[in-house]
């Protein structure tokens, strides 16, 4: 079995954020705060070492870590 680089909720945070939603609606899907959600972004963008969420995005869906 694989393990993801991904947490739980980066995971839950980018499955929103391919589905277009704002950072504030992920924050009220998600019960937490829009810092909160731009810092899982940010780690992510981090990890991946790419520049902007679309980068992320891209990476993601090239490692199957995400899916449309």
């Amino acid at each position: 079995m694989s393990t993801s680089i991904l947490t739980k909720r980066e995971r839950e945070v980018f499955s929103l954020l391919v589905r277009n939603k704002t950072t504030k609606e992920i924050a009220n899907e998600l019960n937490i705060s829009e810092k909160t959600v731009r810092n899982h972004i940010s780690n992510v963008i981090q990890k991946l070492g790419v520049t902007g969420r679309a980068g992320a995005v891209v990476e993601l869906l090239k490692l199957n870590e995400l899916s449309l």
